[in-house]
């Protein structure tokens, strides 16, 4: 695709521009083509975008550099990192070309909203935080890990807490449907909690009931919630896990795709690998095992305990066995880190091992149960967005490469190198339709008046490092970020800047 020269003044062309990208490839995240042009910068907004004739205080020769708008992230776990001294940098993050990020994922994390923005306010952040309120908390915040509906009493004080986290700036509420305590929550309850967020103009984010062989009725269960509360509807990390799902993604693309037809605002996002990460519990233990926090008794109780070995053996069967369950972190032996279950069991049994790593207290795993050909499938979706489902922090342990290399996979190895996608799309993906998705109207965008959240790549040398053998490599390529207008990245290297900010929902829409 040859780039389009753009001439002519642009608004604020005679005047100083703080820093001057010059003679870039501009991909300005509409999915539009790629043209030849300048980006200026001035007082932490996009002051121009074509052929600037005024002057600058700052000039970098972007020639042979693609200037894009910095990349956001729609599921980060960062929650508790992007407020910590060690991680509020999040360089695994920016050194991907992130600026933006969301928190509050998959019904998990941070309930008090106002504190967090606080902090961030204070301390700063090296991108800004969009938090979601998590469903599964806020439920455990008011009666805990127990298998039953709420009370009406219980139900007030999830919808007061829903509403309070909203007025103080989330974007939206969570799910987690597998995850204890959310899946115990049955529809009418996240139903009755949307439709607060809705009064607000907020989304529903969800870590759906399954991924697996119920993966099509969790997507209808989706939209019925939106359709009964009336948000937008977003499925998190589309995918189909386990052998019981493979094949079936082109039959849930097709149920979201008739209910955008029908005019419900359904979208998606994925990570561009065929590998999950989760605890090692949710992977191996039936979620009945889990209530009240209840798992290492019941494996020693005479009844319930060979019940929770026989689930754990048949979900190494539906994950086509403990050689494709990788553990991440393991806090009590880290030589576990990076090996298999199968591997670390050697002639033993990988039940035994399970047990031996629930009891002394679980760990993070990884999961290798889904297809290229059906991640390929999604990516190639308009409305499927690109999503790390990471976390701020510093190599260590073994986790899974996404923490490092999410956003130049997708762009780099699926859109530059292997063509499953144009360039235009996959920064697209990364940039205006997660703007798109959340109605963020001053980011996602290369355009004059949008803020200067800017990622500036070489597109030869963009890509991602992190292997599953090797996870704690950053991305290669990255020149320069821009956030708020400042550099975070400058000329390949990390700056000290936290210019991020927690952005809120009222304020920005």
């Amino acid at each position: 695709m040859k780039p389009i020269l753009i001439l002519g003044l642009l608004l604020g062309a005679r005047q100083e521009a703080d820093v001057l990208l010059k003679n870039a490839l501009i991909v300005d995240g509409t999915g539009a083509p790629a043209f030849q042009g300048d980006v200026a910068i001035r007082g932490g907004a996009i002051a121009g975008v074509g052929a600037w004739a005024g002057g600058a205080a700052k000039t970098i020769d972007a020639t042979g550099l693609v200037v894009a708008p910095g990349f956001i992230d729609l599921h980060s776990h960062s929650d508790a990192p992007i407020v910590a001294a060690e991680t509020r940098d999040n360089y695994n993050f920016t050194s991907q070309g992130c600026t933006t990020i969301v928190t509050g994922n998959c019904g998990g994390g941070t309930v008090d909203v106002g504190p967090m923005f606080d902090s961030l306010e204070k301390n700063g952040a090296g991108t800004n935080v969009i938090h979601l309120l998590p469903h599964g908390s806020i439920r455990s915040k008011v009666f805990g890990s127990v298998r039953r509906p709420p009370t009406d009493v219980e139900l007030a004080k999830m919808k007061a807490l829903v509403e309070k986290g909203m007025r103080e700036g989330a974007w939206g509420m969570s799910t987690g449907l597998i995850y204890v305590p959310g899946t115990y929550a049955e529809t009418d309850e996240i139903t009755a909690l949307a439709k607060v967020v809705h009064g607000f103009g907020g989304l529903y984010a969800s870590h759906i009931r399954s991924e697996a062989k119920d993966l099509l009725e969790s997507i209808r269960e989706a939209i019925r919630i939106g359709e009964g509360s009336g948000c937008p509807v977003h499925v998190s990390h589309l995918k189909c896990s386990t052998k019981e799902a493979w094949g079936q993604m082109e039959a849930a693309c097709g149920l979201i795709e008739a209910a955008r037809a029908r005019g419900q605002n359904v979208s998606a996002d994925q990570y561009p690998y065929t590998a999950s990460s989760t605890s090692l519990a949710a992977y191996t233990v039936p979620s009945w095992a889990l209530e009240g926090g209840g798992l290492v008794k019941r494996l020693d109780d005479p009844a319930d305990g060979p019940r929770i070995r026989a689930a754990i053996r048949e979900n190494f069967e539906k994950r086509d066995g403990p050689d494709k369950i990788m553990v991440a972190s393991f806090a009590k032996n880290a030589d576990y880190n990076g090996k298999t279950l199968k591997a670390i069991a050697g002639e033993g049994d990988p039940v035994d091992t399970v047990v031996e790593i629930l009891k002394a207290g679980g760990a993070q795993a990884i999961g290798f149960s889904m297809r290229e050909e059906d991640m390929l499938l999604a990516m190639r979706k308009d409305w499927v967005a690109t999503a790390s489902d990471g976390s701020a922090r510093r190599p260590g342990a073994h986790p899974h490469p996404r923490n490092f290399g999410t956003f130049p996979r997708k762009i780099g190895l699926y859109a530059l190198e292997k063509k499953a996608l144009t360039l235009e799309a996959a920064v697209r993906s990364s940039s205006g339709l997660p703007a798109e998705i959340l109605g963020l109207k001053d980011r996602g965008v290369v355009k004059a008046g949008m803020k200067a959240d800017l990622a500036v790549f070489d597109p030869e040398r963009f890509i991602d490092r992190a292997t599953f053998e090797k996870p704690n490599q950053y991305a290669t390529g990255i020149r320069w970020v821009f956030v708020n207008g400042e550099a975070v990245i400058a000329d390949g290297k990390k700056t000290d800047a936290l210019p991020g900010k927690p952005l809120r929902l009222a304020s920005t829409k």
